[in-house]
């Protein structure tokens, strides 16, 4: 496998599950039109708001730690809002990424506050807004679009944001920022996504996208390289400035500094004996019962 390449996740997936037992596969959302909402101030004028689909920690909810086991405990369902004035702690426990290759334990890997007040520091933005807002992972397109992507408007409008950087962990996760992104865009807010799952997001339709080709829960830098993670937010504000058209694509300079098999790794079906395949359907099941069970308790 060529790891310069994007991995096709629609097709690993597809795939992976099918093995699993699960029958049919999941249909991706897919549009054939996209809105595109220009910036409308100068990046040096705009205030940048951060949509993410990381979890607070819950410390009732189980190990949310760094190489957590997949923890539906640790879901949410519905929008979430929190002040960037102080650093959040928040977990992707709850969902798909890579737990072979990355472990999620530097936050700045796939939540760039950090990164984004620095480069508000230095002038290249206004101002982070005040505000960040959680997005829930939705396998439902109709819950995402009619109910998660229509309270996320709001609050940004209420937050007054000239564009909105959105950071997808998981595949089911980068469908959910893109849908959140086009009604962002259908109501005059710039939006640019990080996002390592380039297929999922193109299939879907988006503005502008800037893709990191690391292993699922990086989107925002490498782990334990700030650098990194200061650099790809720079070149997402760039992306937002530049583009003028929908269907943007920009793909960072950076490699992934670990393992090089990565690719074949993930939920590649093709590897798994018998016994492997059953264990990960019984886990997935009790992820499901437990998400499940989360989402009666809140209503």
């Amino acid at each position: 496998m060529n790891n310069d390449m994007p991995l096709n996740y629609i097709e690993r997936i597809r795939d992976y599950y099918q093995a699993l037992g699960y029958g049919a596969p999941y249909q991706w959302a897919h549009f054939d039109d996209v809105p595109f909402a220009p910036l409308k101030k100068p990046l040096a004028e705009s205030v940048v708001g951060i949509v993410t689909t990381a979890a607070p920690y819950r410390a009732h909810s189980g190990d949310q730690g760094p190489g957590a086991a997949y923890n539906g405990s640790a879901k949410f369902f519905s929008v979430y809002s929190d002040v960037t004035c102080r650093e959040p702690d928040l977990r992707i426990s709850h969902i798909g990424y890579d737990r072979a290759h990355t472990s999620a334990e530097d936050q700045g890997s796939y939540f760039p506050l950090r990164a984004l007040k620095a480069l508000a520091e230095d002038g290249k933005i206004k101002t982070v807004a005040p505000r960040f807002h959680g997005l829930p992972t939705n396998r439902s397109q109709k819950t995402t679009i009619e109910v998660d992507s229509a309270e996320l408007v709001s609050r940004c409008r209420q937050d007054s944001i000239d564009a909105a950087i959105l950071v997808p962990n998981c595949p089911v996760c980068h469908q959910s920022v893109s849908l959140a992104a086009r009604a962002l865009e259908e109501a005059g807010i710039a939006t640019v996504i990080m996002g390592c799952a380039r297929d999922i997001v193109e299939y879907v339709g988006v503005p502008r996208l800037l893709f990191n080709n690391f292993p699922l829960g990086n989107a925002a830098g490498l782990p334990s390289d700030p650098d990194s993670q200061l650099r790809i937010a720079s070149l997402a504000l760039d992306l937002l400035a530049m583009a003028t058209a929908p269907r943007t694509t920009e793909q960072s300079p950076f490699k992934w500094s670990g393992a090089r098999d990565w690719q074949r790794d993930y939920s590649n079906a093709a590897i798994l004996s018998k016994q492997e395949i059953a264990r990960r359907r019984d886990e997935f099941d009790r992820v499901k019962a437990d998400a499940k069970r989360v989402r009666a308790a809140e209503g």
